[in-house]
């Protein structure tokens, strides 16, 4: 017989039954026809039952039937105690859920292949060294020019190539449509060739596209952007759009299963490197080098090559820095070549999530233990309670494996529903996080396929998880001794201690999930009252770009219309918006004296951009209409402070040692209040402010600065309206309105671009609260479980002692002493495992000290006050136990 017929056999039990009774019945009858007597007959066959159960054992898989037999079973217990059944599986549907959760995430970031050819072999390239703020970084972006000599060096051992970030660029497909937004990556041609992909439609980019600047304007787009923004149009190919000053055809659609090289952001257009502005800056480094390793070549052997080049060309470099204090050229000259594994992809999610999604994950594992636990101590309490079934199952014959085969396949019951409740959470869940990643101006995007990693990763979950809190009372109940068991004698004791300890452990885990909560909830709060030393209320940032430039009189003139529109306060101009992220740096020096070895920022505003900003002017006055950068500066008390040593600055000079500016000499005429410039995160900056306009067309203060004309800025707004996002239509059709060639690339509140700075520890700290209170919900369940379980087992004894006096303050010594003895050793524990741990999520806190009186008693206060309200009703059960009824019963 075969084995699948065997299987079969065990799904059609009624059918097999029969065959197996007409078989019988069959040989009965030949011995009859034969002549022997049916009486002796059947004596002969012997036990008809006993030979059913033998012939069915030839005809199945016994060890397959025997878990069909428990399975069936467990599921009867399970659907008889459905309070109980319910309670364990939701509990851990919720742990599991979350813990699947966090696996899509952290595959997705951190973890997937990216969809390439061999993923295994792609590296990328950087520079090590500490920067002029002399902290020890490793750099990933380099020029072309350096590109060009390190391809040339690796030629043969390896492919480099050449990929800027994924940057929203405003584009259009018609002269008089409206500004769209794409994420738009300049590759080198060879990259699709090199990855192993294929077109989806037309043809992808190829090396002679990537050959000559500004000669081939073509672009390929993405699958995702060709569903999204033309519905999968094939008449797409040939089409062009406007990108800054260049028109670009489009001549293919990359196929469905690239996604990008940076997990959280998913281009949607690529375009050949030479098409890039900055292509033959020696100075612009604007995109990362992925170093696809030929299988024979030795890594460090390339890496070795590649420094001399790297170290020859900086020296080149190093040629024109005039102004640059020494020790910051040493540290640039001593830079170190590496090469970092990115089989998986880079990227700033990777870059700013990779702790906080570990944190993610240590939280959610811990809610998953202290689930298990709780899960444990019930079915504990549950076995406890079959004790005289399973002496009786040893008395007939069952083994000690076949017992605990009996409650793990309970157990696994329970697991695998919980799993398939879990898997519906984590199918929500994950998205719902992604959503809150990033604020809705640059949305992190990620796939999140439920594919066999995934689908695995439950699977294994789910089986560990079974052997967490099962197999603990699997143990317990096959050790059961039939004859003691029989005359109920056997040891609550033993049983008690072991949930005793399982309630230590739920204890230590939920301290620590307690402990981490309040740290991330903390920092969050700090971080959101950080003063920032401007009025972010009914501020509107309405970015805007100029065709061909303009210039910073044509600015004004937008400036001076938008001060006209209904609901409008103020109206200023700036290069940028504060917090937004940019940030123009330089050295310099005062009164002509050595340069400094910090770093200042730079800012071009207009007059009135102190009052619409509500930045406090401290000494001297604003700029006005007349002035001109590089004539006259104003600067922060925090410049003053360093570089002038609170000395009056008005009427003092500085200039910048480095760049097209150097050697120009600003006068200070103001002195303004500290505002945070780039980061919530960074101390107050030494900042200085520039005129929004320059004297003439020549003197250009930076590339990215007040430069005649001007092609971007930014409109900031002040509102009469509390709602200033109820004018941001409005101002998006007056801006191209007030003068030709202008348009708006993107309005924010100010309120959303502080915002942004939060949303990492906003996502930890909501996460936190909520599975800080999941994990005090499970140990306070537990601990109530514990506690009921030991005041049913031991009610003849609190009877008895009632009975000869016993008052209800010794009661509940009685019943809650053991239990506070684990609680505090729980409690201990949980808070040296929390001190511990603390040193790897220190970079994601924010003036928050752990060993603080606050921190270390708030978790250990609230679990308190879980196991009071826990063990009340225990306690009062305890104190109202009749002893003459329980005598009586006895």
């Amino acid at each position: 017989m075969s084995v699948w017929t065997r299987i079969a056999n065990l799904v059609r039990w009624e059918r097999l039954n029969r065959e197996i009774d007409e078989e019988m019945e069959s040989h009965v009858a030949e011995a009859i026809e034969r002549g022997r007597e049916p009486n002796e007959v059947r004596r002969a066959f012997g036990s008809a039952l006993r030979r059913r159960e033998e012939s069915r054992d030839v005809k199945i898989i016994a060890w397959l039937d025997s878990l069909r037999a428990d399975a069936v079973f467990g599921w009867r217990r399970l659907a008889k105690n459905k309070v109980t059944s319910a309670a364990a599986i939701l509990s851990l549907a919720l742990a599991i859920g979350a813990c699947t959760g966090a696996f899509r995430l952290i595959d997705a970031v951190l973890l997937r292949p990216l969809p390439v050819a061999n993923p295994e072999r792609l590296y990328i390239a950087g520079s090590e060294g500490i920067d002029p703020g002399g902290h020890q970084r490793v750099g990933e972006f380099f020029t072309y020019p350096m590109f060009r000599e390190m391809r040339a060096a690796a030629k043969g051992q390896a492919e480099l190539l050449a990929i800027s970030e994924g940057e929203q660029t405003d584009l259009t497909y018609g002269s008089d449509q409206e500004i769209e937004k794409a994420y738009t990556e300049y590759v080198s041609g060879w990259m699709f060739s090199s990855f192993g992909l294929k077109p989806a439609l037309g043809r992808l980019l190829t090396m002679s596209d990537d050959l000559t600047p500004r000669e081939h304007a073509y672009a390929v787009l993405s699958y995702d952007y060709w569903t999204r923004r033309f519905g999968q149009d094939p008449e797409v190919i040939g089409r062009t759009f406007q990108m800054g000053s260049d028109l670009f055809e489009i001549v293919g659609v990359c196929e469905r299963r690239y996604t990008g090289t940076e997990p959280g952001t998913i281009p949607d257009i690529f375009v050949p490197t030479m098409m890039s502005p900055y292509v033959n800056s020696a100075d612009a480094s604007w995109f990362r080098t992925f170093v696809q390793i030929r299988p024979d070549v030795r890594i460090e052997q390339l890496r070795s090559e590649l420094q001399v080049t790297m170290s020859t060309i900086n020296k080149d470099r190093a040629n024109t820095f005039a102004g640059m204090p020494k020790q910051d050229l040493d540290n640039f000259l001593s830079q170190k070549f590496v090469l970092v594994p990115a089989g998986a992809g880079i990227s700033w999610l990777q870059e700013g999530y990779r702790r906080a999604l570990v944190a993610l994950g240590v939280l959610v594992g811990l809610v998953l233990l202290i689930a298990s636990a709780n899960v444990a101590n019930l079915m504990t309490a549950q076995t406890a309670s079959r004790a005289r079934e399973m002496a009786l199952r040893v008395s007939i014959g069952a083994g000690r494996w076949r017992l605990v085969q009996l409650v793990l396949v309970e157990s696994a019951l329970v697991g695998i529903m919980a799993a398939a409740i879990g898997g519906l959470f984590a199918w929500r869940a994950a998205p719902f996080v992604v959503g809150r990643i990033n604020p809705p101006n640059n949305p992190a995007r990620l796939v999140l396929p439920a594919d066999w990693r995934v689908l695995g990763f439950a699977f294994a979950l789910a089986l560990c998880v079974t052997f967490l809190f099962g197999l603990a009372p699997a143990l317990r109940a096959s050790g059961v001794k039939p004859v003691s068991a029989l005359k109920g004698g056997d040891d609550p004791h033993s049983r008690r201690r072991l949930m005793r300890a399982l309630i230590g452990a739920q204890v230590a885990f939920c301290f620590l999930v307690l402990f981490i909560s309040g740290l991330f909830v903390a920092t969050f709060d700090r971080l959101t009252n950080q003063p920032t030393g401007f009025s972010a209320e009914r501020i509107l940032a309405v970015d805007a770009i100029a065709e061909q430039g303009q210039l910073p009189a044509y600015w004004e003139q937008v400036a001076e219309h938008l001060r006209t529109v209904p609901g409008v306060e103020a109206v200023a101009l700036a290069g940028w918006s504060l917090l937004n992220g940019r940030g123009w740096q330089g050295f310099v020096s005062i009164n002509g004296g050595p340069p400094s070895r910090d770093l200042a920022y730079f800012l071009n505003v207009s007059p009135g951009w102190i009052d619409v900003m509500r930045i406090p002017l401290i000494a001297g006055r604003d700029f006005r209409a007349s002035d001109r950068a590089p004539n006259v500066a104003i600067v922060n008390e925090a410049f003053v402070h360093k570089y002038l040593r609170d000395q009056n600055p008005i009427g003092m000079t500085f200039q910048k040692t480095m760049g097209a500016s150097a050697d120009v000499h600003f006068e200070i005429v103001g002195v303004v209040g500290n505002a945070r410039y780039r980061d919530m995160r960074e101390p107050i900056t030494a900042t200085a402010y520039l005129p929004f306009q320059s004297a003439n067309a020549s003197q250009l203060i930076e590339a990215n600065s007040a430069a005649m004309p001007r092609e971007t800025g930014t409109f900031i707004v002040r509102t009469s309206s509390a709602n200033p996002m109820a004018l941001a239509s409005i101002l998006r059709e007056e801006v191209p309105r007030a003068r030709t060639g202008f348009r708006v690339s993107n309005i924010r509140t100010q309120l959303e671009i502080n915002e942004s700075h939060t949303v990492r520890e906003r996502l930890l700290a909501t996460l936190a609260i909520f599975f800080g209170g999941v994990a005090l919900l499970l140990a306070g369940i537990g601990l109530y479980g514990v506690l009921h379980y030991s005041v049913v087992q031991r009610r003849r004894e609190i009877g008895i002692r009632i009975a000869v006096g016993a008052q209800a303050g010794d009661v509940v010594r009685l019943v809650t002493k053991d239990v506070l003895y684990m609680i505090l050793g729980g409690a201990i524990a949980g808070l040296i495992l929390g001190i511990g741990s603390v040193k790897y999520i220190e970079s994601l806190l924010f003036e928050v000290k752990a060993t603080s009186a606050t921190m270390l008693a708030l978790p250990a206060l609230t679990i308190l006050a879980a196991a009071a309200l826990a063990a009340l009703p225990a306690v009062i059960h305890a104190v109202r136990i009749d002893p003459v009824k329980m005598l009586r019963s006895e």
